[in-house]
C-alpha cells in the first residue's frame, strides 16, 4: 500500500502528504481526547482557553512554587510514551492553504479505494486527518482517515484515502 497522499486539482500547487513524518509535527493532536475538548475554535474560544491555561499556571506556582528542570525528565518520558502509544491526527487546513485552492474551488473530494466523497471546501478546511492508532501507522485502512472537526464521524471516519482533489 502506498503511504503518500497527493492534494491536487483546482490548486496552484500540488502538495504531497507523507503521514509517516507527522508524528514529529508539533501540530498533531491526540484523537482520543480531541473531539471532546476541541469544538470548532473561534478566536474568543482561543483567547478564553489561553486565559484559562495561564491562570492554571499562576495558581500552581502560587500553591506549589515554581517547578524547576528536574521534573522535565519525567515529562519527556511521558511525552515519549505518549508518542509511541498514541492515536494522532493533524488538521487538513494548513495543507489546503499551502496548496492555494483557486477562487472557483468549491469542494474537496476524498478519493478512496471504492468511492469519491465530496465535501464543501469550507468543511474540509476544518477536518482532521488521522495518521496513527495506538502508536502504529494506519496500514490496513489508511494511510490516513478523515474526521469532521466536530467528531460526528469519529466512529466511522473516511478511510482508505488515496488522494485529495480540490474541484
Amino acid at each position: 500500500m502506498e503511504s503518500i497522499v497527493i492534494i491536487k486539482g483546482n490548486v496552484k500547487h500540488v502538495i504531497t502528504l507523507d503521514p509517516g513524518v507527522w508524528i514529529f509535527d508539533d501540530r498533531k493532536v491526540d484523537l482520543t481526547t480531541y473531539f471532546d475538548q476541541h469544538p470548532l475554535d473561534t478566536k474568543d474560544d482561543q483567547l478564553e482557553a489561553y486565559t484559562r491555561e495561564v491562570s492554571k499556571h499562576w495558581e500552581r506556582e502560587i500553591r506549589e512554587g515554581a517547578i524547576y528542570p528536574p521534573t522535565l525528565k519525567t515529562e519527556r518520558k511521558f511525552e515519549k510514551e505518549k508518542v509511541l502509544n498514541g492515536t494522532f491526527g493533524i488538521s487538513l487546513g494548513p495543507f489546503l492553504k499551502n496548496a492555494e485552492p483557486k477562487e472557483d474551488a468549491k469542494f474537496v473530494v476524498f478519493q478512496t479505494q471504492k468511492e469519491a466523497i465530496k465535501i464543501p471546501i469550507t468543511d474540509a478546511e476544518n477536518m482532521i486527518l488521522g495518521f496513527s492508532k495506538s502508536g502504529k501507522p494506519l496500514l490496513e485502512d489508511g494511510p490516513i482517515h478523515a474526521y469532521y472537526h466536530d467528531g460526528r464521524n469519529k466512529l466511522n471516519p473516511i478511510t482508505h484515502i488515496r488522494e485529495i482533489k480540490v474541484i
